[in-house]
């Protein structure tokens, strides 16, 4: 007896399907690594740019980490895969953190060691999201959320809060977005790509709004140790307890030890959830190296005298790049809190002539910028809405002094 065989359309062929994945095919380029990559190649060709794009630290990686690295390098267990959750104790070591810097009790069973904080994000929302659940993200976003929940099947919510709230979403906003598909909320205090850092008050509504709707809480907390003005960055699940069983936290070294490029994230949760998040990091990409799980392992057990260091720097530059922009005609910029990000608003400047052009939107505006003034920034499409820019502080103070001076005389300064 013959095997039935699926029907199949003759005009159908392997050569006319399409080549990429319309699931891949439809990501996005990292805006900010674009327009990092942008600005080095320019700088290759001899052009004197400055570039605004890069959210790094402008400071090496402090010693004791490093040579934390050239011991593990020759030691034998390094050259060896290790269980795909982690360095046994280095989930012991973020759990140790966790506790001490924000008060957040968790087991090391409930860590997952991921490469860099991306992928933390994307492996969330591959284990949180099934194919339509939404998920609000407040707006202004980083730029790979919206991506990330996509390809997890889900369908990112924008929920938009402007200049005049303090970049910050209410509850009312929130509440109003919910639908019955809404699982998810994406939650970054302090923010990537604003710099406002939510109020211990206003984290506690937000964290109590989403026990009280059944909605899971993603709380990206990569830029803890980076605020401003005695501003407390405070965890939600220390604020409000009782969210532990649907709260994922996201963290790394990245931005707190001057580590990007290490690539050393993690996801921190319920058990169930990192354990399903741990099966999935098995098969997609095993272990963390582990010469830089080893380097994350010092910077953790160590002190936050170079995060300190560095944080007094980017205060420092933070007050200069305000003030600077805010000198400039049609531009306004709330003073970040945190990170080390200014978000001017440029709506001021769109639809005047600039240098022999007209540009309506912020993308024009940085193209414009860019090419006139050999100054890249980020546009606010990037992030949400047009009619912003990102800058980044983290770049030495008479590189800022003179790029933000660039656009100053590109632009006029009152």
């Amino acid at each position: 007896m013959s095997t039935p065989q699926p029907d199949a359309s003759p005009d159908v062929t392997p050569a006319s399907r399409p080549r990429v994945s319309a699931r891949v095919g439809g990501i996005s380029e990292s805006a900010t690594l674009a327009v990092d990559a942008k600005a080095k190649a320019l700088k290759a060709q001899g052009r004197p740019v400055i570039g605004f794009g890069a959210g790094e630290p402008d400071f090496p990686t402090p010693p004791e980490v490093v040579q934390a690295a050239v011991e593990a390098c020759s030691d034998p267990a390094t050259h060896r895969y290790t269980p795909a959750g982690g360095l046994p104790a280095l989930r012991e070591a973020v759990a140790a953190k966790t506790a001490r810097d924000s008060g957040y009790e968790v087991q090391p069973s409930q860590v997952l060691v991921t490469n860099g904080g991306k992928q933390a994000v994307y492996e969330a929302f591959a284990t949180l999201l099934d194919p339509g659940d939404e998920v609000l993200l407040p707006a202004p976003y980083w730029t790979t959320y919206p991506e990330a929940i996509r390809l997890a099947g889900g369908v990112p919510v924008e929920v938009f809060a402007g200049p005049e709230q303090g970049y910050l979403v209410t509850v009312e906003q929130l509440e109003a977005a919910r639908t019955p598909r809404t699982k998810v909320l994406l939650f970054c205090s302090p923010s990537n790509p604003t710099g406002a850092v939510y109020p211990r008050e206003q984290v506690e509504e937000v964290g109590r709004w989403a026990l009280e709707h059944g909605v899971w809480v993603v709380t990206d907390e990569i830029y803890e140790h980076l605020t401003y003005d005695g501003v407390e960055a405070a965890s939600m699940p220390v604020v409000v307890p009782e969210l532990a069983d649907t709260c994922v936290v996201l963290n790394g070294v990245a931005k707190t030890y001057a580590m990007t490029g290490w690539r050393v994230g993690w996801l921190l949760g319920p058990a169930d959830v990192v354990k399903a998040a741990t099966n999935l990091q098995s098969h997609l990409s095993s272990n963390v190296a582990n010469v830089s799980q080893r380097a994350a392992l010092a910077a953790l057990s160590g002190s936050l005298e170079a995060a300190h260091r560095m944080r007094e720097a980017f205060d420092r530059r933070r007050a200069t790049m305000v003030r600077m922009l805010e000198e400039i005609d049609g531009v306004s910029c709330p003073v970040p809190k945190g990170a080390f990000y200014a978000y001017p608003d440029v709506r001021g400047v769109l639809g005047r002539e600039v240098a022999g052009r007209t540009p309506t939107t912020s993308a024009e505006l940085a193209e414009v910028i860019l090419e006139e003034a050999e100054v890249a920034v980020v546009p606010g499409e990037a992030f949400g809405p047009s009619g912003f820019l990102r800058l980044s502080y983290a770049l030495g103070d008479d590189d800022l002094v003179e790029g933000v001076g660039r656009i100053q005389r590109l632009l006029g300064a009152g």
